[in-house]
């Protein structure tokens, strides 16, 4: 085997054939290693970061809910038993906008910016969780007051304040949070059109390149069978180079032939 590595020299048709193929087999790997990173972008970031999206609203939702119980707790008891849940809840959601912050975000071809809606859901939850912390101090304090009538101020002060402040600013996570998902629609559709024009090139590429190597394959078959027969007919016939021996001396005469010669 290694004899016959040493011994084998291949010819340039046969180098620029390999060189093709190989060439034809990098463009191509590449083309389809950028398509299925797109993929797994497009799962990781993009599927499950949507569904990330949609448990914040649904935890802002229960947020939500929960402080709407502790407005209707009968006792101190059930009203820091309701609220216990609070900051847990609070954490989850950040820690879920954080997660999704922290992935490649991009800016579609329509012009939408994830960076940006990204930051304006973390306005509008800001904005949100502090109009929610204020509710739920005036209810500790309505606990701790020192008179019913401050008592019943207190919890009017927080029911209005829950209503009119922090029903608005719900309203705006809800929509930030619309927002960001419809850029993250647009943004996966343009990563799917990209995905689809790469595997068509890659496609036309793989399908031309072929046909095109088949082609030259055949071509330079063509041409060394052509060079072979062409150096085999201009070579000359060994039979010409054969020594004739009876060209050698010419043939006798007919007096020569029946001429006896004489006894010596």
């Amino acid at each position: 085997m290694l004899r016959w590595l040493r011994s084998f020299r291949p010819s340039a048709s046969q180098v620029l054939i390999s060189l093709l193929i190989a060439g034809l087999g990098w463009m191509s790997g590449g083309a389809l290693s950028r398509v299925d990173q797109d993929l797994r972008i497009m799962y990781t970031e993009y599927t499950l970061g949507a569904a990330d999206l949609a448990h914040i609203s649904a935890d802002v939702m229960r947020y939500r809910n929960t402080i709407i119980r502790a407005l209707q707790a009968d006792s101190q008891k059930d009203f820091e038993r309701i609220t216990e849940s609070l900051p847990d809840q609070r954490a989850r959601v950040q820690l879920a906008v954080d997660r999704y912050a922290a992935a490649g975000l991009r800016v579609s071809r329509s012009g939408r910016s994830e960076p940006e809606d990204i930051e304006a859901v973390r306005k509008s939850l800001d904005q949100y969780f502090s109009a929610a912390s204020t509710t739920i101090d005036l209810l500790s304090r309505e606990w701790n007051a020192a008179s019913p009538s401050e008592r019943d101020r207190l919890r009017h002060n927080a029911e209005e304040h829950a209503a009119d402040n922090a029903g608005p600013k719900m309203i705006q996570v809800s929509l930030a949070l619309d927002r960001l998902l419809d850029t993250v629609a647009d943004v996966a559709k343009d990563m799917r059109d990209e995905g689809t024009k790469a595997i068509q090139s890659t496609s036309i590429l793989l399908v031309g390149g072929s046909f095109f190597i088949a082609l030259l394959n055949l071509f330079l078959t063509k041409s060394r069978a052509l060079g072979r027969d062409t150096g085999q007919s201009s070579e000359p016939d060994p039979e010409s180079f054969r020594p004739d021996h009876t060209s050698q001396r010419p043939p006798p005469s007919s007096s020569e032939a029946f001429s006896i010669r004489p006894l010596q």
